[in-house]
């Protein structure tokens, strides 16, 4: 209890207040939390504001110092060009080339390299002028479009093989051409003077006749034809005797288990038909 000394000087008894009951307390507890609340929220906005998040949402800067993708860089990525863009514009490019304007090209790209071999050739390289041709080879598609080229490449091939003495590969080469393109003369006569220098007189003969066939008034094959046809009659004689010699000794080797040989034979030729005829002579 206080006691307070009145204005008239008087003594004045004054009860002091009661003690709050528990249930005033808690209500009083609450009211005091709920200001806290109220305080914390006022506060927010300002912390945020502020250049740290602490927290709270990262702000833009943050997102990038920490690695985010921002909006901005979404739309760069989309936007930056594709390591395989080049890859792809050129198949667009080639999906948009029609089938005649590929082959138009890939013709056009063999004869580039058919033409550099022939300088080649001119120049007397004559290995890096069949690689040339290889290449052309390689290039031009197999079209009815590009069997010109095709088969100039090869006889030209030919050509180098002549010049480098490999007269097989001449041969095969030239056939190669012919077989694309079968009045090619040049192959023909090429390969005529290959056969001709392997003493394959008989072959060389048929290709010679076929240029005449082409060209009637080509004087050189018909001469050659008439020098080729003596050698071409001597080499069958020759062969001619070589099979009967031959069959001279296998016979020997068979009529001697009999006490005979072949000399008990005799073959006369008939001059006419040049063929033999066969007696027996004891």
């Amino acid at each position: 209890m206080v006691t307070i000394e009145p204005a008239d000087g008087k003594e004045e008894e004054r009860v002091s207040p009661t003690k709050p009951t528990a249930k005033e307390e808690e209500c009083s507890r609450k009211e005091d939390l709920s200001r806290e609340r109220k305080d914390g929220n006022d506060a927010a906005p300002e912390a945020e504001s502020g250049s740290g998040h602490m927290g709270g949402a990262p702000t833009t800067d943050n997102r990038e110092a920490e690695g985010w993708e921002t909006a901005s860089e979404g739309e760069n990525t989309e936007e930056s060009p594709s390591l395989y863009s080049h890859v792809e514009e050129k198949e667009s490019y080639e999906d948009a080339m029609t089938q005649e304007e590929q082959l138009q090209r890939s013709i056009a790209h063999a004869n580039d390299a058919k033409t550099e071999g022939n300088r080649l050739f001119g120049a007397g390289e004559y290995e890096a002028a069949l690689g040339q041709y290889a290449s052309a080879l390689e290039i031009a598609p197999d079209h009815p479009m590009a069997n010109e080229l095709r088969s100039m490449c090869y006889a030209n091939r030919g050509t180098c093989y002549s010049k480098l003495g490999k007269l097989e590969e001449t041969i095969k080469e030239s056939t190669k051409a012919l077989e694309l393109n079968s009045t090619y003369m040049k192959a023909l006569i090429r390969r005529a003077e290959a056969h001709e220098k392997l003493e394959h007189f008989e072959e060389a003969i048929a290709d010679l006749k076929k240029v005449l066939e082409l060209d009637g008034s080509n004087e050189q094959a018909r001469r050659t034809i008439i020098r080729l046809e003596p050698l071409a009659a001597e080499k069958r004689e020759k062969l001619k005797e070589e099979m009967i010699g031959k069959l001279k000794d296998l016979g020997n080797s068979v009529l001697g288990r009999f006490g005979m040989s072949v000399d008990n034979f005799k073959a006369v030729k008939d001059p006419n038909t040049g063929s033999y005829s066969i007696s027996f002579q004891r």
